[in-house]
């Protein structure tokens, strides 16, 4: 009898578990993944990479850098990762007035070919006289740097060797915030050493033509030109970059993805140069007030303070002011996507472009240049003084003047008028300054004093225009909000 009363009992509980609700039921747990089977698969195509120069006997082994720096604060100030240290074979003896090789740094590397291709930083082995790569199994080549292009921080080395292991190559546009990664490196030049972490962000702008993958994985000097690589085993970046206010490692690293860093490798092993378009503007950010005034709703694109003369965006018809976005059909989300895309375009191409101006979108198109063109830069004029001295009366408290012709040859406009005064309010505290060049109101261009004031009669007090202001090279767009009548 006590055996049937336990198994109804037992099985009553069995029938409320299956019958639990779902918010009551247990999550489940995410373990972190063994990556044992994946090192060891992954550290025979990962090398040491050290590097070395010509030095006079006298010098110090800190990268040319003054005697007596202390090796952390070279490493900081040379942004080398990779420091001679304990342990890495020394300079060889010197004779009195001879040059010897000394150690420069080491770093780290891997293989992408059998055949002996190597993908690293560029940083790694610039202003090396001779570069060693070290294989696990302890042989030693030396390399051929067959490019290195230092806005991207990536180089490619050859060294004579076949049937060599190889990393497969990853899609880093797939890569999700939260994944595992892991990097295989020479830290302080302890050859392969493995650390783990997660992918922190995504697209991180950190300079001109990178959007870096940032990850909280250890890095350290050394490990830089290392992969990082996914739990499927594929490189999907190289660990390039770390922030630190001491030298060493604090939480945050940051590696190229390896679809740009790819880009880039087969323009250098192939021309040993990588070739980039350019159409001759300068950019700045847009604010959410100012994206507001120009009517875009929200901020995006990437606008333009100045535009090169006889350029290749003046002959297409692109305007200071204008806001790029799209290029060559591609969206620009902000101002750093632009030279990302135009770096990519193929000189002589002829790209289309959408601007946004004076309240609507214009198609325009461009050809491309190539980025290594001489560009010509106009000297800098002393301000005009012959100006008139008429001022204005307007909402904005601003004293303005015409604008005389020397000054819109200097400045590169059409029109406009000059500021001579701020008085008191927003318009001194906005940033705008005395010689400033106010071009347009909202959508309309400024063609003189009186017709400036016939633009900013009757604004509404409780919205803010967008004021452009041309200020020597650029055009600055200024929110401001009149002052109530």
């Amino acid at each position: 009898m006590k055996k049937t009363v336990l198994a109804v009992l037992t099985a009553l509980s069995l029938g409320q578990l299956a019958f639990m609700p779902a918010s009551m039921a247990q999550p489940a747990r995410i373990l972190a993944p063994d990556f044992a089977d994946l090192v060891e698969k992954a550290s025979p195509a990962v090398v040491n990479i050290r590097t070395t120069e010509q030095r006079a006997a006298a010098q110090q082994a800190q990268g040319g850098l003054p005697p007596g720096i202390p090796e952390e604060q070279a490493e900081f100030f040379r942004r080398f990762f990779g420091v001679p240290m304990p342990g890495a074979p020394k300079s060889g003896p010197s004779t009195p007035g001879q040059p010897r090789e000394a150690e420069r740094g080491v770093g780290s590397g891997f293989i992408i070919d059998s055949n002996g291709l190597i993908l690293t930083n560029a940083h790694v082995v610039e202003g090396a006289d001779k570069i060693y790569v070290t294989l696990t199994d302890k042989r030693e080549f030396t390399a051929k740097l067959l490019g290195a292009d230092k806005r991207t921080d990536v180089a490619v080395l050859k060294i004579e060797a076949t049937g060599l292991p190889k990393l497969p190559l990853g899609d880093s546009s797939k890569l999700r915030v939260g994944e595992w990664v892991l990097a295989i490196g020479s830290p302080f030049g302890l050859e392969n050493t493995v650390t783990a972490g997660i992918v922190s962000a995504k697209s991180r702008d950190t300079g001109d033509y990178l959007p870096f993958i940032q990850t909280d994985v250890a890095v350290n000097p050394g490990n830089s030109g290392g992969p990082l690589i996914n739990t499927a085993g594929q490189v999907i970046g190289i660990n390039s970059q770390i922030f630190s206010r001491s030298g060493g490692y604090m939480g945050i690293s940051f590696a190229i993805p390896i679809d740009e860093a790819m880009r880039v490798a087969d323009q250098l092993r192939t021309t040993g140069k990588l070739v980039r378009g350019r159409i001759g503007v300068a950019l700045g950010d847009l604010s959410k007030e100012m994206a507001e005034t120009l009517g875009l709703g929200r901020p995006r694109g990437a606008y333009v303070r100045n535009v090169e003369p006889n350029g290749p965006a003046a002959s297409g018809g692109i305007e200071a002011g204008d806001v790029i976005l799209t290029f060559g059909g591609r969206d620009i989300s902000k101002s750093s996507d632009l030279p990302r895309i135009v770096g990519e375009t193929k000189p002589g191409t002829k790209a289309s472009v959408q601007v946004w101006r004076k309240g609507s979108a214009r198609d325009l198109s461009v050809v491309v240049a190539d980025a290594e063109a001489s560009t010509k830069t106009a000297a800098a004029k002393k301000p005009d003084s012959s100006a008139s001295a008429a001022t204005s009366n307007n909402p904005f408290g601003l004293g303005v003047t015409e604008l005389s012709d020397a000054k819109k040859r200097e400045l590169n406009v059409k029109s406009g008028v000059e500021i001579t005064s701020l008085g008191e309010g927003a318009a001194a505290r906005s940033g705008i300054r005395v010689g400033d060049v106010i071009v347009r109101v909202g959508d309309s261009d400024v063609t003189s004093v009186k017709q400036f004031e016939g633009l900013t009669k009757g604004l509404d007090a409780n919205r803010a225009v967008a004021l452009f202001v041309r200020r020597a090279d650029s055009t600055l767009i200024v929110p401001l909000r009149p002052k109530a009548p």
